[in-house]
């Protein structure tokens, strides 16, 4: 089954269903909806066949792979494929989606279209999201890198929340075009210095005669426009406006998926491409890195809105994310890849769960509640659980990736492993202070009818919820399949791990015992 163009299929279903939605009458919204969970589904039953299809062992590090001539002229191919890691951001991009269009389902009905357009927009957004993790042509990955600033910027815009929603959209658009504006001239450079736009033969060695300097200027390129989408302190500030005035189901999308691509960027494209300039940048992206954890958590605890808060407790969980892999350790990338995916599902359940909050309150704002758990104990149990994900509890999906980064930190420097246990003392402040304000107490009389969750939300929170339990048990699957690609990743970098601490000496870099082979 590996002829199937399993890619083309996943990028064309997803983009069809969204004109499929859009040339549904007006005055029929429930018939868009129908649609548009359908196709939702049926793309998550095709990644997941592709998934099975997946070897681990393969010799080749990406597999499905689409090589086809689109501007022959410029060198430019439409050109998919994927590793173990762009794997795992696909399929947790494809469960999310229909999760978020069911936990959507009314979120839209006040809009003039009655949210038909906001379905469409989801569903194309879901196939750039495919496509921007599939590409392996450096300009088709920009295309897509750009593309998907237009359905988000009118979801957040057209179909967002509150007064503040228009100039949040702005904001969140002119960041991301300023970062692809850099990126652009890394990408023409890239051209330039490598004559080729394929990923695969600019990893495989059609830069290593470019000049250092050269070289550096091109890493920052790429740098600053994945940064600005992480979000990464100082490029940050976008994010708490835009998940503020977004739905609960966009912000699920823009922080669970979206800002991925700036941390997924960073592994594929930074350090593969530029392993010297990487290695140059080292510290001072640990050092940014160690800000963001720190700083995003400190502002988390001080919000009195719970859609700011959890936007800036993800400034903090990218900042774990992009320590993870600049610290250039098998078990600091390894948790980085992972934490990718658990901080997706993790934030997607909160946002969702904030979103039942709205449909019933119409407030995000923390003191707006209290007493939750006393009239609904399901909302409240699900809330304390992608809670507890949040600050990385034992047993759940987060604490498997963050501990891993932790590690390989630790054997890179002891130091930045020690600053960045703050971050995971400030989360659990930040964490269980919001759930005591809201969940617990004596039920105020305006919260006294207060409904539990019903059916369909059930539906669409449960399989986070699973989801979050299972990894945190059982992680291996996903670290099999991360496995070769930041094996083959530290290679490029011609990166060790240090060899383990002896007789109580510190960890030595550079030790033969942890040479790759």
């Amino acid at each position: 089954m590996t002829d199937i163009p399993w890619l083309t299929l996943g990028l064309a279903l997803p983009a069809l269903g969204a004109l499929a939605v859009a040339l549904v009458p007006r005055g029929a919204p429930g018939l868009a909806k129908r649609i548009a969970l359908g196709v939702s589904l049926g793309t998550l039953a095709l990644m997941a066949a592709m998934a099975s299809n997946f070897s681990t062992a393969a010799a080749d590090r990406l597999q499905f792979q689409e090589v086809h001539p689109w501007i022959p002229r410029f060198g430019i191919n439409y050109a998919l494929g994927v590793d173990g890691i762009a794997l795992m951001l696909i399929l947790m991009s494809a469960v999310l989606v229909p999760l978020v269009i069911l936990a959507a389902w009314h979120e839209c009905d006040d809009a003039d279209d009655g949210g038909k357009g906001y379905f469409g927009l989801i569903l194309l957004l879901e196939a750039m999201m495919i496509g921007v993790f599939a590409a392996t042509d450096v300009f088709l990955f920009y295309v897509f890198f750009e593309a998907m600033l237009i359905p988000v910027y009118f979801m957040i815009g057209r179909y967002g929340r509150g007064a503040e929603r228009r100039r949040a959209a702005v904001t969140f658009l002119l960041y991301s075009l300023a970062g692809g504006l850099l990126m652009l001239v890394a990408v023409i450079g890239v051209y330039v210095y490598g004559g080729t736009f394929l990923w695969s033969d600019l990893a495989g060695g059609a830069l290593a005669q470019v000049d250092p300097a050269a070289a550096r200027w091109l890493f920052l390129g790429f740098f600053i426009a994945f940064a600005i989408k992480a979000p990464m302190w100082p490029l940050h500030s976008w994010l708490p406006s835009a998940a503020a005035s977004s739905r609960p189901g966009t912000a699920v999308l823009l922080v669970g998926v979206l800002d991925k691509v700036g941390t997924y960027g960073m592994l594929r494209y930074c350090l593969e491409l530029f392993p010297g300039a990487a290695t140059w940048f080292v510290w001072p992206a640990v050092a940014l890195s160690l800000v963001s954890i720190v700083y995003g958590a400190v502002l988390a605890i001080g919000q009195s809105d719970m859609m700011r808060l959890i936007a800036f407790t993800s400034v903090s969980h990218f900042g774990f994310i992009t320590l993870g892999i600049f610290a250039m350790t098998t078990q600091a990338q390894s948790g980085a890849a992972l934490y990718m995916v658990n901080h997706g599902f993790a934030t997607g359940a909160l946002f969702l769960i904030v979103g039942f909050l709205l449909a019933r309150r119409g407030s995000a704002a923390i003191g707006d509640y209290q007493g939750v758990q006393k009239v609904a104990p399901v909302l409240a149990g699900t809330f304390l659980l992608a809670g507890l994900a949040g600050l990385a509890l034992p047993g759940l999906a987060p604490f498997v990736s963050e501990f891993l980064v932790f590690v390989g930190t630790y054997a890179f420097n002891p130091v930045p492993a020690v600053i960045a246990a703050v971050g995971v003392v400030l989360a659990a402040l930040y964490i269980l202070w919001m759930y005591q304000r809201t969940m617990t107490g004596p039920v105020p009389e305006r919260l006294a009818g207060l409904r539990d969750l019903d059916a369909r939300e059930v539906a669409a929170i449960a399989p986070l919820a699973a989801l979050i339990v299972l990894l945190g048990v059982y992680p291996q699957p996903m670290l099999d399949a991360a496995e070769p690609a930041v094996e083959r990743t530290m290679v490029q970098l011609d990166a060790v791990d240090p060899a383990p601490a002896v007789d109580g000496a510190g960890p030595v870099a550079g030790g033969e015992e942890g040479a790759h082979e």
